[in-house]
């Protein structure tokens, strides 16, 4: 089984103004409302591409209640832990201002729903696959990454990250199954600025010395690299296509990736299938389809047995 966790969800309200003016009243020329959060996004596109998974984390007030019927109506099952005091927060984003977001900051989380979450983790057994990712509420103990994996390392549970700076390398000792730094992000880890694909390589294999056991860079217009734990390395160019939304690009690629190597246990065709889901998200106004992904594919569909 799969699953994500989405610390901090969110209800995304994603609204175009034309000829904004600020100090005045605007009206909206578009508006669309969708559920938040990285592992959210995951276990969506995870579910258009067939494979089931189960979205954990908190919910709070009636938006709380909200983002779990959405995720029921898009077939993703969630077992959120249910916050008594605040609401689940509200995401504010202008499509029609260069990208102007203003996120809410969303419920307290008590310490005993921390170790409610904890309880709920430890009945991960081997096999079992767990995505972690975005950012630690304030609310939250600041290595609750680093304190799961610990819980989770011998139970041979694979783990997915997608974290960046202090917050990655600190678990790597616990030897994560993928990590997906995009090349900015690895050459602040080493705080370095990295320019060739020989150096991105390089500085993957660093983070695996120090305990990953697959490392996927993305890097924008330029594609993906992957570093596999047993020595081999993939590229894979960008599709072309026209970009009209990056959120949710990365967290696509992973769903992509994690679905083709469930389903042919190949790490290049997985790498095909995650660039091909990160770039349809890219090219759609949310989360790519299973249509979408497909038209994108370099091999006939049959042989990602999708």
């Amino acid at each position: 089984m799969i699953y994500t966790v989405t610390f901090n969800p969110s209800l995304d309200y994603i609204v175009s103004v034309d000829d904004f003016k600020l100090g005045l009243t605007n009206r909206t020329s578009s508006e669309l409302m969708l559920p938040g959060g990285k592992g959210i996004n995951v276990s969506i596109v995870l579910k258009n591409l067939g494979i089931q998974s189960t979205a954990l984390g908190f919910m709070a007030g009636f938006t709380g209640k909200e983002i779990a019927r959405r995720l029921e109506e898009e077939g993703v099952a969630s077992d959120f832990i249910q916050i008594e005091e605040g609401i689940s927060r509200i995401n504010l984003k202008l499509k029609s201002i260069d990208g102007t977001e203003i996120n809410g900051s969303g419920p307290e989380i008590p310490k005993d729903k921390v170790e409610k979450l904890m309880d709920r983790l430890n009945t991960m057994k081997e096999g079992d696959i767990l995505f972690l990712a975005g950012s630690i509420p304030a609310s939250m103990p600041d290595d609750i990454y680093s304190r799961i994996m610990k819980e989770l390392k011998d139970k041979g549970v694979m783990i997915v990250v997608d974290a960046t700076r202090d917050l990655l390398m600190n678990v790597l000792k616990y030897h994560p199954f993928l990590i997906k730094p995009n090349n900015h992000e690895l050459g602040e880890m080493f705080q370095t600025t990295l320019t060739t694909e020989e150096e991105i390589i390089a500085h993957a294999k660093k983070l695996q010395e120090r305990g990953a056991r697959n490392v996927l860079v993305s890097m924008a217009k330029d594609g993906a690299i992957l570093v596999t734990e047993d020595g081999e390395i993939y590229k894979k160019q960008p599709h072309n296509g026209t970009v009209v939304n990056s959120v949710g690009a990365g967290d696509s690629m992973v769903a992509g990736f994690l679905a083709g190597y469930l389903n042919t246990g190949s790490y290049e065709r997985a790498l095909e299938l995650g660039t091909a889901a990160g770039s349809a998200t890219a090219f759609q106004s949310w989360l790519a389809s299973r249509e979408d992904i497909v038209k994108l594919l370099d091999r006939p569909y049959s042989e990602y047995q999708i």
